[in-house]
């Protein structure tokens, strides 16, 4: 038992390392010729994922205020304050702070919480007797690889709604389909479920993200980015269906990766 605290500890303290590092360093971004996949939350993830959600909570509360850091002192882009309690509340007064605390933490926390969650679930569905949740699971997975590539192809050739994007999407959605199907007859289920932990990882942090800028800064975040104030629902959709379909991908396919690669030394936490 003496042990198991240590290592865990130890691992608690090596992800909450790489995340720092990620944050302060072009590490935590991965280019993909149209868009930089932010990959920050991939430790947070597997934190959950091997360490439980209460440690997963704290390396999420970690990534939060490396964002809080960043946003504050550096200040980027012109809705930093999304992030920053300090520029927020100059910007807006005291209810600033409170907004923007909870963009900064509380999605970032949730993504140390949910994936756990999600993997259970995803692997307990796979390993049952009952063929028609295993269908179900695989066909949300085509279907979400099916917008991501649509998406991707169509930001590539600068023509949303293209055939091309539609085609390829579709192609890539029916390859994964039945990859998946025989993955699963092979009782590979961890690995579906790393996928989706990562995939429920990332769009936690997108969803819970862009959803509290529209409820609770949609005037100020129009004027920062100088739009009108009916089109800042655009830009958060445009974020929601390009950017973070396409690093959900990234986080599914390296969760996955790493994870079934970890698994050989260290199980998945199991509650008690």
């Amino acid at each position: 038992m003496k042990n198991e605290k240590t290592y865990e500890l130890v691992l608690t303290a090596l992800f909450t390392a790489i995340i720092v590092i990620m944050a302060f360093t072009p590490l935590g971004y991965i280019p993909l010729v149209v868009i930089n996949a932010t990959v920050i939350h991939i430790p947070v993830i597997l934190g959950a994922l091997f360490l439980g959600p209460k440690k997963g909570a704290f390396l999420g509360f970690v990534f939060g205020l490396t964002s809080f850091i960043n946003n504050t002192f550096k200040a980027a882009t012109a809705s930093a304050f999304v992030f920053s309690p300090v520029l927020a509340a100059n910007m807006i007064g005291i209810s600033g702070v409170f907004k923007s605390m909870y963009i900064c933490f509380v999605p970032r926390i949730l993504v140390g919480i949910i994936p756990y969650f999600v993997y259970i679930l995803i692997r307990n569905v796979l390993k049952s007797e009952q063929k028609i949740w295993r269908v179900v699971v695989n066909a949300v997975a085509a279907v979400i690889l099916f917008i991501s590539v649509r998406a991707f192809v169509n930001n590539l050739i600068d023509g949303a709604g293209s055939l091309a994007g539609t085609v390829v999407g579709l192609i890539s959605g029916i390859v994964l389909f039945v990859v998946l199907s025989v993955v699963v007859r092979a009782k590979k289920a961890s690995g579906i479920a790393l996928a989706y932990a990562g995939l429920s990882g990332a769009f936690t942090n997108t969803l819970f993200v862009m959803s509290g800028i529209f409820i609770l800064y949609k005037d100020a975040y129009a004027n920062a980015l100088g739009i009108a104030g009916d089109a800042v629902i655009d830009v958060i959709m445009g974020v929601i269906s390009f950017n973070g379909i396409v690093e959900a991908v990234v986080a599914a396919i390296l969760i996955a990766g790493v994870g079934m690669a970890l698994i050989h030394v260290k199980p998945i936490k199991e509650l008690k």
